[in-house]
């Protein structure tokens, strides 16, 4: 007869079904005959615990997605559980005969308890990890398999069975076994492999691994790693002289070597020769009274602080405009999708066109989940969604007006933000529309014609006072300063650098070629050369392929700076990079190089970057090789004068956009007569946080829950409630505040100072500090 298989669902219609709901789900399953069940989980505890079966007709159990706590707690045998990814704290908790196998890492408690079966981790464990464990003489006793290491107070009070740390990539590889271990050790034994700093010797000691000890430990160790399919390690991992194995102590050998407590001896020997109070019993009343083993309030060693957002999160501060990424997935999550698609506006008058296609997304690169293999948090899914914002809620005017020459990407965000904090921005462009290059160069293979119309529609219903096909002499720049408040430079970089080589009057500037491109009014021919191999130039090489190029060749004076969607397009459509080239005239032919080789082309294009035309500015403000010389608040040598994006120095969309919301807030407290102040928060440091509770297979995300539900809000609470769960004084509470908010706070009477909530946090918030000595 073929065996039942059915699937669980964690959630119904998006909403996370309860614990106990689960739990009595896969329950009936069982009992109506069910053996192979998978378990999508979204942080449901107690998973596969409690099911009596027998032997004869075991039940197999899958679990896929986040597991909760006791995740096979009270498990028996005739159990099998297989998670796909790590689990939370008490994994095999009171485990009376289950196996368990855990495809990463287990957090805090691992077997706590436990007195049959076997639990397989392919990954580290928390703290407190086999302890109280204990052996029934008449069942086989308890064993757990670490592949690599072991947190604090490993195997503390415990009582029986076998514990192997196999010490393989660790998380702390100088100390496999963790901060104080074997404490309280009464039986059972442990093999393990890497170094470490010691254990309790008051209750264990080493013992030489006899042959028929070894023997069991490589079959079984085989067994183990077939488990969680890593066989490939087995001959790593079975050199005799690597391991060491520790045993409890007896009794009498306890007895052996015990020490007579303080207290005894205060009272029997320092208090009989010299008083109540010891050396110093006439100067101070102090509490002398013994000190517990685990102590709170002024005694901790290290106290737990809420940090929340004290720190920017690395995705904010890789983004050049101050993004705050993380609250967008925030509010995601909160079920507020509009408002997290808005809240961009606050930030670029461009969230679809530039976050959603144009941007390489630095605040991706920046990602914290990339520091452990697994892929950055999709923020081109919620920027594309910007394309449908409304125009928002516009101040009335304050009557200060600021002129804006340039009306690219750079100067829309620098006159869309002053227009947000109530004052005029009047923008000048030689152009006939606004947008810059994103309008009349960026290709529409790169960003669809629609978004950027939509966007261009909602920015002109924001900026009313434009003028266009304006191209600015000195005479109306000085106009424009005395008539205005401020005057912000946004002309970006539009003159062509050429090479001044022999034929350079043969070579179309990669600018002027992407223009006419866009426009389908220029034909490349069969071959393409291309000089500058950036990611303009795969622009162009993508354009030219388009227009009917079918022989691209891309050159460099050394390895090409281009990357992402850009240099991967340009090799889609078959363009070749070919590097050092040094060239040495342009010809009829085509491009000869030094070497004498010559490059045939029907077109040579330059991209090797634009310059600023800064022909209309006045003597007074400052240029550096062609460029505008600003201070940190971009502006000039004239106080009146600012300058943004490619005319202060080359960079990308998001850089120019960046620079406008900046150059904004200054000339805003400016109008208030405020010292212009910055956002001098550090980012925070990315070992803070803890990423164990995400799926690791995840390879690309589908929707944007997913991608909320995968964000670690680095720096700011999630209000997850986890270190409120894991603390085991229960020394933490969520407190309200008035206006809505809320902060944790931990009891000083108590916290015990073990940092469980630290080591918890997925977002970094907490902060374990030394305590301040006493007086």
């Amino acid at each position: 007869m073929a065996t039942k298989s059915i699937r669980i669902e964690g959630r119904d219609n998006d909403t996370r079904v309860e614990s106990r709901i689960l739990e009595e789900r896969i329950q009936q399953a069982v009992a109506e005959g069910a053996r192979e069940l998978t378990v999508e989980a979204f942080g449901q505890h107690g998973i596969g615990g409690r099911l009596w079966v027998s032997d004869k007709e075991p039940v197999n159990i899958t679990v896929n997605g986040a597991p909760g706590q006791r995740l096979g707690s009270m498990g028996f045998g005739g159990t099998s559980i297989e998670v796909m990814g790590p689990v939370s704290d008490d994994v095999g908790w009171l485990n009376a005969g289950a196996e368990i196998v855990v495809h990463g890492h287990a957090s805090n408690g691992a077997c706590n308890a436990m007195a049959q079966g076997k639990v397989f981790i392919e990954g580290n464990i928390g703290a407190r990890g086999m302890t109280m464990t204990k052996t029934n003489p008449r069942f086989d006793p308890p064993e757990m398999w670490v592949l690599g290491g072991s947190g604090d107070y490993f195997a503390e009070f415990m009582a029986g069975g076998t514990a192997v740390i196999c010490g393989h990539e660790a998380q702390n590889p100088e100390n496999v076994l963790g901060y104080r271990p074997c404490v309280g050790m009464v039986g059972g034994r442990i093999f393990v492999r890497g170094p470490h700093d010691g254990f309790s010797n008051a209750d264990a000691r080493l013992e030489p691994i006899s042959d028929e000890t070894w023997a069991w430990l490589t079959e079984n160790l085989e067994n183990f790693l077939n488990k969680i399919g890593r066989a490939e390690l087995l001959d790593e991992l079975t050199r005799r002289e690597d391991w060491q194995l520790i045993v409890a102590k007896t009794p009498y050998e306890k007895k052996g070597t015990a020490r007579r407590s303080m207290s005894a001896f205060r009272a029997d020997v320092w208090e009989e020769e010299l008083g109540k109070g010891g050396l110093i019993g006439d100067l101070t009343d102090i509490d002398r009274s013994p000190i517990p083993l685990v102590v709170n309030g002024e005694l901790r060693r290290f106290v737990p602080v809420w940090e929340n957002a004290k720190y920017a999160a690395p995705c904010q501060s890789s983004c050049p405009t101050g993004m705050p990424v993380q609250e967008r997935w925030r509010l995601v999550r909160d079920g507020l999708v509009d408002e997290a698609v808005d809240l961009a506006l606050a930030y670029t008058p461009f969230p679809a066109t530039v976050c959603g296609y144009l941007c390489p997304n630095l605040c991706m690169e920046g990602c914290t989940r990339q520091t452990k293999n697994m892929p950055a948090v999709d923020i081109q899914k919620i920027g594309r969604e910007g394309v449908n914002s409304k125009v928002p809620e516009l101040p009335p005017l304050s009557g200060k007006k600021v002129a804006v020459i340039g009306g690219g990407p750079g100067g829309l965000s620098v006159a869309w933000q002053i227009r947000m904090k109530g004052h005029e921005a009047v923008v000048f462009d030689m152009a006939e529309t606004l947008g810059g290059k994103i309008s009349s160069a960026i290709p529409n293979s790169r960003v669809p014609k629609e978004v950027v119309d939509a966007e261009l529609g909602r920015v002109s219903k924001v900026l009313p006072h434009v003028h266009l096909q304006k191209k600015l002499d000195s005479d109306d720049f000085t106009a424009l300063r005395n008539d205005y408040d401020f005057v912000v430079l946004a002309v970006g970089a539009q003159k062509p650098r050429i090479i001044p080589v022999p034929g350079h009057e043969r070579i179309v500037p990669a600018l002027t070629f992407l223009q006419e491109a866009k426009k389908k009014a220029i034909k490349p021919g069969k071959k393409v050369v291309i000089i500058g191999a950036g990611n303009v130039g795969c622009d162009v090489a993508t354009e030219a392929a388009g227009l009917g190029a079918e022989d691209i060749t891309l050159i460099d004076i050394q390895e090409p700076a281009s990357f992402g969607k850009e240099r991967r397009e340009a090799e889609e459509v078959g363009a070749k990079f070919k590097w050092p080239c040094f060239t040495k005239e342009v010809t009829e032919e085509g491009v000869l190089l030094q070497s004498g080789e010559l490059l045939p082309a029907d077109t040579v294009i330059m991209s090797i970057g634009d310059q600023p035309d800064v022909e209309f500015l006045p003597e007074n403000i400052a240029l550096e090789r062609g460029h505008v010389v600003v201070n940190d608040n971009y502006q000039t040598t004239d106080s009146k004068v600012f300058a943004i994006g490619d005319i202060v120095r080359p960079g990308l969309l998001t850089h120019a956009i960046g620079h406008g919301r900046r150059t904004a807030e200054v000339i805003d407290e400016m109008f208030q007569g405020k010292r212009p102040q910055t956002d001098t928060r550090e980012m925070i440091d990315y070992s803070r946080m803890t990423l164990e509770y995400f799926d690791p297979r995840l390879t690309e995300f589908s929707n944007l829950q997913q991608c909320a539900d995968e964000c670690s809000s680095c720096g700011t609470c999630r209000d997850c409630g986890l270190c409120e769960t894991v603390c085991p004084q229960a020394a933490i509470s969520r407190k309200t505040l008035e206006g809505g908010g809320f902060e944790m706070v931990s009891d000083p009477g108590k916290c015990i100072g073990c940092s469980f909530c630290a080591s918890a946090c997925p977002c970094g918030i907490w902060n374990m500090v030394e305590n301040t000595p006493i007086g």
